[in-house]
């Protein structure tokens, strides 16, 4: 439904729209032959534009020190002025970037669908001269967007404000501790807010229910037509939302605690080690395993640094990766302050993305967790014998 929004608003403005091929490696090559300048994406394909122009930078100490200093210099203009270019590090470093990535002609980014890490969107808007890249949230159930940010806004880590034609208003989860009335965010109670809770939109946006289907109608929007989206919000003071965890996909383990493992998944992909993966647990088990799939360049990287040779198949077969891959995971989730249960104990690497050829992802890059769960399960069996065994 975005997607098509998107194409009625590109096509009524005179614009034309480009595709990439669908396999999201050839990404910047799809930006290079198509040389957007409006470049609407998921947070996938954003962090491999990422990876690949800063593992480039990585490759000679002076283009490392060069680079990492012009980051700096325009990143703290940035902040203090908001919009505008770097008169000198523009012309030296960043114009070449955006060249080099196809996005030199590129005046906006738009990322949707999934949380976009704050230094990701923060270093899009260093990289390339003269672009406003903001962060919306909604659902199909919304007609796409529902919140926005501003246009060259400086903010990052959050999803804006509603958009005109919807309203929105946070709901008390007592079960999990978000509260409307909440004054503060965190385990330290560290971060200001208004207010926390699941996430309810109304408006004209706001869809009438799902075809011949009753009972799903009535789970999702409620008699006084707002429809609960399962995710969980806090408004900052100034007047931002900011997605904070999951209510729906929630599972207990044995000990009665409960693991929202979207959010687990996308602290635990912050490793260099991990291009994806899908976390599982059950109300059986008194902890999670996790399905990797290793990110190529971290597992190329891993490979040079050890001294071994073999396709991602062979490699994904050594316990020393999967240690390693246990390990990394540990210490993302230990800089995210995740609580012990919530670090996965196990892990089955998978040299197989998933992809829609393979069912497991959806068109929006989402996680089937249903298909997943029976595409692994004698793996996730396994592993759950391995742990018994110790």
């Amino acid at each position: 439904v975005f997607e098509r929004v998107i194409l009625a608003v590109c096509f009524q403005g005179g614009g034309t729209a480009g595709f990439f091929s669908g396999d999201t490696r050839a990404v910047v090559d799809d930006l290079k032959a198509l040389r957007p300048t409006v470049f609407i994406s998921v947070p996938r394909l954003l962090n491999k534009v990422h990876d690949s122009i800063m593992d480039g930078a990585r490759k000679k100490l002076v283009t490392r020190l060069l680079f990492g200093a012009a980051l700096k210099a325009k990143g703290l203009k940035l902040r203090k002025v908001g919009r505008g270019r770097h008169a000198f590090w523009d012309r030296l470093v960043f114009n070449k970037v955006a060249a080099k990535v196809g996005l030199s002609e590129c005046r906006m980014i738009l990322s949707g669908s999934a949380p976009l890490a704050a230094h990701v969107l923060e270093f899009l808007r260093v990289a390339f001269p003269g672009i406003s890249g903001i962060e919306g949230y909604g659902q199909t159930e919304s007609t796409g967007a529902a919140t926005l940010q501003a246009m060259y806004t400086t903010d990052a880590g959050n999803v804006g404000g509603p958009i005109v034609s919807c309203e929105i208003a946070l709901q008390s989860v007592p079960d999990m501790g978000y509260l409307h009335t909440d004054a503060a965010h965190g385990e330290d109670r560290g971060t200001p807010c208004e207010g926390r809770g699941e996430i309810c939109l109304r408006g004209h946006n706001v869809f009438m229910g799902y075809y011949k289907d009753e009972k799903k109608t009535k789970e999702t929007i409620d008699a006084d037509g707002w429809l609960h989206t399962g995710d969980i919000g806090i408004w900052l003071p100034n007047g931002a939302l900011k997605i904070v965890d999951r209510k729906k996909n929630l599972f207990k383990l044995a000990q009665g605690e409960y693991v929202a493992p979207e959010k687990l998944e996308n602290i635990y992909g912050k490793s260099s080690l991990v291009g994806q993966v899908f976390v599982y647990g059950d109300s059986l088990q008194a902890s999670l395993v996790a399905v990797v799939v290793p990110d190529e360049q971290g597992l190329a990287a891993w490979a040079q640094a050890k001294g071994l040779a073999g396709d991602a198949a062979k490699l994904c077969a050594l316990p020393e990766l999967r240690a390693d891959v246990l390990a990394d995971i540990l210490r993302v989730g230990k800089e995210s302050k995740l609580h012990g249960f919530e670090i996965a104990r196990a892990v089955h690497l998978d040299p197989e993305p998933f992809s829609m050829e393979n069912g497991l992802i959806t068109t929006t890059f989402k996680l089937k967790r249903d298909v997943a769960k029976k595409h692994y399960r004698l793996q996730i069996d396994a592993m759950y014998d391995s742990l018994a065994k110790k």
